[in-house]
């Protein structure tokens, strides 16, 4: 969440940043107003305590007529020292409510806006210029055998699919590739649970405006997690780091309402309810984490090299970024069929405003508990055989299989099946 001292020093800060995002900036001075009042409730709870203090001793010290005047007084104190706290737990509690509800701060140069004010940055390849009419990825998937859309709507519904033969062993070979290379630049590999807890969930900032997103099981108060970055968040909370940075990869399923996407992309799996991810995930010194974003964006950019794709790089616009982040940028691998780009991994720097939360901290050169920030980035994703089987498909129906993948898929050429 937002840090009370910087807003008091900078309200204006939050101010721009809540108008770069398209927010209430009225909400600056609401926050301004009841951090004012609570400590002025906590002042006078503390005065009226030290009071209760010393009056006891006067009481003590009394007898007769005086003392039972004082024993009066000592229990009208004992009340208002009573009202004062509860006053200053009530708006302290109205503040943290308030607070959970704004999003991180922008960085400055974020872009301002929506959706579609996002700022391309880089293209990375040429798309390919094909001799034969390309077949979208679900076409393909059919015809080698990869992907039965029809059997996962029998048996779960509407966005829901098998990945099958050919197409299983190419998610895992995917999915394997990528944790090489984030084992290898020494990443920690996990494999972590995929229900949280509610407070794990609300501490990197899921149930705030996205929550209809997130598939809840109320009968035991545990959510099912949209991204690994959830319980990767949430690995060290209450905790001191002794030493920074920190960086995991994990290796998770992922499960998505898509609520609002009614009637968008409903054909092949670009988006659907249920899918794997190898996501990175880093705790850093706040000094370090705009640099930290760069590399992790770096990292991604080597894992889109080894499957061959063609992508842009795009700055996401204030508008369009999650509650926690403060800066975001999504690589887009290009989709023959589709004629455009879209996102195939996303890598979000979110300061301080999770470990805030979730009570992350580092000790600084003072030896003072600081919030450390944390940062994310997507490694690869079932979605990317959307652009792998589409981009490099054949006339005949084939697909060639990427030179890196190869040795974890033991195929060159993925070719249909006979039926």
């Amino acid at each position: 969440m937002i840090d009370l001292r910087a807003l008091r020093e900078d309200p204006e800060r939050l101010r721009a940043s809540q108008r770069a995002r398209g927010e209430d900036e009225s909400v600056v001075g609401t926050l301004l107003d009841l951090d004012e009042r609570r400590r002025s409730a906590l002042s006078s709870f503390e005065r009226l305590r030290s009071e209760q203090k010393s009056f006891g001793k006067s009481v003590s010290r009394a007898s007769g007529e005086e003392r039972q005047a004082l024993l009066a007084r000592a229990k009208e104190l004992a009340q208002q020292v009573k009202d004062a706290e509860a006053e200053a737990d009530r708006l302290g509690a109205e503040l943290d409510a308030l607070l959970r509800t704004v999003p991180n701060l922008v960085e400055d140069d974020t872009p301002p806006g929506g959706e579609q004010d996002y700022v391309v940055l880089e293209h990375v390849g040429e798309p390919p210029a094909f001799d034969f009419e390309p077949k979208d990825h679900l076409e393909l998937g059919e015809a080698l055998g990869a992907i039965d859309m029809e059997r996962g709507a029998k048996v779960s519904g509407a966005r829901f699919f098998y990945l099958t033969g050919i197409g299983a062993r190419l998610q895992l070979a995917l999915l394997n590739l990528a944790m090489e290379q984030a084992i290898e630049a020494g990443f920690t590999p996990m494999y972590p649970p995929v229900l949280v807890k509610p407070d794990a969930m609300e501490g990197t900032g899921f149930l705030g405006a996205h929550s209809a997103e997130v598939y809840n099981l109320p009968a035991d108060d545990l959510y099912l997690v949209g991204t690994s970055e959830v319980p990767l968040a949430a690995y060290h909370m209450n905790e001191i780091l002794p030493d920074l940075p920190r960086r995991y990869v994990a290796w998770s399923s992922c499960f998505r309402r898509e609520a609002g996407s009614y009637g968008k992309d409903t054909r092949g799996i670009i988006r659907v309810h249920q899918f794997d991810k190898v996501e990175m995930f880093s705790y850093c010194d706040p000094a370090d984490s705009h640099a930290e974003h760069l590399r992790l964006l770096e990292w991604e950019k080597e894992m889109l090299a080894k499957v061959e794709l063609p992508y842009r790089i795009i700055d996401v616009a204030a508008g369009d970024l999650g509650a926690s982040a403060a800066r975001k940028y999504d690589c887009e691998a290009w989709v023959p069929t589709q004629n455009t780009y879209r996102e195939v991994t996303s890598t979000s720097n979110c300061t301080e405003f999770q470990s805030r939360r979730l009570a992350v901290r580092y000790r600084d050169g003072n030896g003072r508990n600081q919030p450390v920030a944390t940062l994310n980035g997507t490694l690869a994703t079932t979605r990317w055989i959307v652009a792998i089987l589409e981009n490099h498909q054949q006339a005949d129906g084939s697909v060639r299989v990427p030179k890196a993948l190869q040795k974890h898929l033991g195929l060159e050429v993925i070719e249909p099946v006979k039926r």
